[in-house]
């Protein structure tokens, strides 16, 4: 955070969540997020072959289902869930048709799935689906669901009383090729792009129906190019495990990677998923021996970056080759990079991040990410 207004907003979002004694929506984490795609088998392959994936649970024609097929990956504490449909009707092949490849559910991880499903519908959420138990000899589940942007939804699983490897109607994935992981953790936070004068209503979504707090907020002065901007608010739960920030397009001379985003995915939606690691090194290195691109960072950004970030304990020669940025905050500093698009169309990607202390969101490197986006934009003919 390099500005006054920034910390200001910042140590207003901490002061808020934890004046917040009353959480009526408490969240244990991100349960899991499930893509639709068009052939999860293969989509599967990719996510264990570049990102270091492990198989883990599997649901489809051989346990009963006869609509979709859906595979389970996990490393560290993130679950990935991919579902492709088995016939060419039906909300699951509709949503591949229109998107492409993309999240429909970010599911969230709760104590008490009716009371959170309660308390959001009685707040304005619209209801996806009302309190489901599910059971099989391993326990039960309950899940509810409910709207959020475009067509992304919030699931939230209450799993106190289960012990099977993920849901009832999955049985194991037992596969013989399990490539390492690349040492990724968790999910830190995921980043939703909305229309052209929605991010505050989607904010105050957050706030009034999920009791979110506003942890920072960019304006198009903070996030821009000369040719190209965006604003976004941080969304932050009471304990600050969930963190989604909402980004709407800024007026610009030229077509902003929001607007390529909604063109393309045709709506609003998830734009990318940031998932951490201890090592972001050894996580690159990996991720692009196994075929990851990720976006061009310009060699002259780090001319200036020892100037801006100060001492660091990584090799600054080592962060170039491999593209990685860094900047600081009060609390200290973080080191980030980001994925081109994982699918022919333009829209979602990944961010892998390192924080070491640091609690914000690498506003010190946006100028060079728009531009590397930019570069590719106009690669691709769309800026």
């Amino acid at each position: 955070m390099n500005n006054l207004k920034e910390v200001s907003n910042y140590n207003y979002g901490i002061e808020k969540i934890f004046s917040n004694a009353a959480d009526f929506l408490p969240i244990n984490g991100t349960d899991y997020v499930e893509l639709y795609v068009g052939n999860a088998k293969q989509a599967a392959h990719y996510y264990k072959t570049a990102f270091g994936f492990q198989s883990l649970a599997y649901a489809g024609l051989e346990t009963g289902v006869k609509d979709r097929s859906s595979y389970v990956l996990q490393q560290g504490k993130i679950r990935l869930v991919l579902t492709t449909p088995l016939t060419e009707t039906g909300v699951i092949a509709e949503h591949v048709m229109k998107h492409g490849d993309g999240v429909k559910v970010i599911a969230l991880w709760v104590d008490d799935a009716r009371e959170a499903f309660e308390q959001t519908t009685s707040r304005g959420a619209r209801a996806y689906f009302g309190p489901l138990t599910e059971n099989d000899t391993d326990g039960e589940v309950v899940c509810a669901g409910i709207h959020t942007y475009g067509d992304t939804v919030h699931v939230f699983v209450e799993r106190k009383n289960y012990r099977g490897v993920f849901l009832p109607g999955y049985e194991p994935w037992v596969s013989d090729y399990n490539p390492p992981a690349t040492g990724l953790k968790y999910i830190d936070h995921m980043v939703g792009n909305v229309e052209l004068g929605a991010m505050n209503k989607w904010a105050k979504f957050y706030a009034d129906v999920m009791g979110f707090a506003n942890l920072i907020t960019f304006d198009d002065k903070d996030i821009s190019t000369d040719f190209t901007a965006l604003m976004s608010k941080v969304m932050t739960n009471g304990n600050g495990r969930i963190k989604f920030p909402i980004n709407e397009p800024a007026m610009g001379l030229k077509k902003s990677q929001v607007e390529e985003y909604l063109d393309f995915y045709k709506g609003a939606g998830c734009q990318h998923i940031a998932v951490a690691t201890d090592d972001i090194v050894f996580t690159i290195s990996e991720m692009k021996k196994r075929g990851i691109e990720f976006l061009y960072v310009p060699g002259k950004y780090y001319d200036t970056v020892s100037d801006r970030v100060g001492e660091i304990a990584e090799d600054m020669q080592t962060l170039k080759s491999l593209g990685i940025m860094v900047d600081r905050d009060e609390e200290g500093y973080l080191l980030q990079i980001f994925t081109k698009p994982v699918e022919d169309r333009p829209t979602l990607f990944f961010e892998i991040i390192q924080r070491k202390g640091a609690k914000s969101f690498g506003k010190g490197n946006f100028q060079a990410l728009f531009e590397s986006i930019e570069a590719e934009q106009a690669r691709r003919g769309t800026l």
